[in-house]
């Protein structure tokens, strides 16, 4: 879509009807998503569709991200300059130090945490209390019980937490995990406060896990799919067996730290992505040419020279795919397509990805989910796709400074079938601008 212009608004319409779970919203445009304006989205089951838990006694929505004193025109300001962004000065809790959760003692609870920060990774923990996994992204995971849980830029959880303890308050922790050697981890500490409790908890506030990369990565390969488990229609989720479908090509996508034009940028095969003055979606729809560089992005690391570009790669309605992201660099990355979820069916922290590595591949009960957590510095993640949702997509690093410096593409998923089965009309009310500013809808 065109941004919003200033005093204006914009109604968007749609169906809430494929996935059962916990989504975030937020501005998309510069770094406004710094300034707040994101918010939860839960999407609950009909009736007739059962979810693989009792109904809990009530349920909570987290919202946990990194935090800057710096405005957001100032963070863009950072960035243009060519500087990096500093290490973040808090972590809050629904934009506050901390937050506190009531319930009664002996009944179970369903909470939902997201991380809507800028580029930080977080690790949430319940003092004395263990946390039962029971939803990731819109699908049901197989209910493995932890002490604490990573959640990456983007992504969201939902665990049961049943008020098994003596009625205290008890210490409810969120920290940033692999922080900068010079740094100290950020932490918010909340309450969860047993409705009978007088008194607090005994003892210290629980640690969080160990630092390295290996003891999250194995967290990661533990969530699992729920084969069994009905999805938002009424069939199971394993019913789609995905590991026996063939793939139709491989895109390797590696992300790199890049001088362009002699500016700071990332890019992505070595194509740094430039945001037009139309958005591609309105360029594809009115045929509007010179802008879209299409299938531009080497469908594997080429060692070219870095360049900017706005790079959509043309794929074809109900393809399956399979996309490696490669981490060159020593930072944690999420990355997030728009318009899908995916199986994650593959972690390194080896180096290079090969074609070996598919050996290893979970083509059973993978994690299905819409942002891949933990490519691991100097690292790699692998997903499968199933390219069922005709549209142009946005797949970006889901840490925000590099979004906003080119780590980006697009994905056009398109048949020259029309057909409302595969994608609506324009909307009457879209907002045209730039190239198509006074087109007819």
């Amino acid at each position: 879509n065109c941004p919003i212009p200033p005093g204006a608004n914009y109604t968007y319409k749609f169906q809430a009807k494929d996935q059962i779970g916990t989504f975030t919203y937020f501005p998309s445009v510069a770094l406004h998503r710094a300034a707040g304006g994101f918010g939860a989205l839960n999407v609950y089951q009909r009736p007739a569709i059962p979810v693989p838990y009792p109904p809990p006694a009530g349920d909570f929505t987290l919202l946990v991200g990194d935090w800057y004193l710096a405005g957001h025109d100032q963070l863009r300001q950072t960035l243009d300059s060519g500087a990096p962004l500093p290490f973040p000065d808090a972590l809050l809790i629904n934009g506050m130090p901390s937050a506190t959760l009531v319930g009664d003692q002996g009944r179970t609870y369903l909470l939902r945490v997201s991380n809507v920060g800028m580029k930080t990774s977080i690790n949430f923990r319940i003092q004395g209390h263990a946390l039962k996994l029971a939803e990731v992204e819109g699908t049901h995971p197989v209910q493995n019980v932890y002490d604490s849980l990573d959640v990456h830029v983007g992504q969201s959880v939902a665990f049961l937490v049943t008020l098994d303890q003596p009625a205290m308050d008890y210490a409810v922790v969120a920290s940033t995990r692999f922080n900068p050697a010079d740094t100290s981890p950020l932490t918010a500490v909340g309450t969860l406060h047993y409705s009978s409790a007088t008194s607090l908890a005994p003892g210290p506030l629980p640690a969080g896990p160990p630092e390295e990369s290996e003891w999250s990565m194995n967290q990661a390969r533990s969530f699992r799919w729920n084969l069994t488990a009905s999805a938002a229609r009424p069939n199971p989720q394993g019913s789609f067996h995905y590991g026996t479908i063939q793939t139709s090509r491989t895109l390797v996508l590696a992300s790199s730290a890049a001088v362009v034009a002699g500016q700071r940028r990332y890019a992505v095969n070595g194509v740094s992505f430039v945001v037009p003055d139309t958005p591609l979606k309105l360029l594809d729809n009115y045929n509007i040419a010179n802008v879209i560089e299409w299938d531009s992005v080497p469908e594997r690391p080429d060692g070219g020279a870095p360049r900017p570009g706005t790079p959509v790669v043309r794929l074809n309605l109900h393809e399956f795919v399979e996309v490696v992201f490669q981490n060159t660099e020593n930072e944690m990355q999420s990355w997030h397509l728009d318009g899908y979820d995916f199986w994650v069916v593959g972690y390194g922290d080896n180096g290079q990805w090969t074609e070996n590595e598919r050996l290893n591949y979970n083509l059973v009960d993978a994690q299905a989910r819409h942002t891949v957590q933990q490519v691991y510095p100097n690292g790699w993640s692998a997903i499968l796709v199933s390219l069922d949702n005709q549209g142009m997509w946005n797949l970006r690093s889901a840490n925000w400074d590099r979004q906003y410096l080119g780590q980006q593409l697009y994905l056009r998923v398109w048949t020259a079938e029309q057909s409302f089965s595969n994608e609506y009309s324009i909307p009457i009310n879209a907002i045209l601008c730039g190239r198509a500013a006074g087109l007819p809808h």
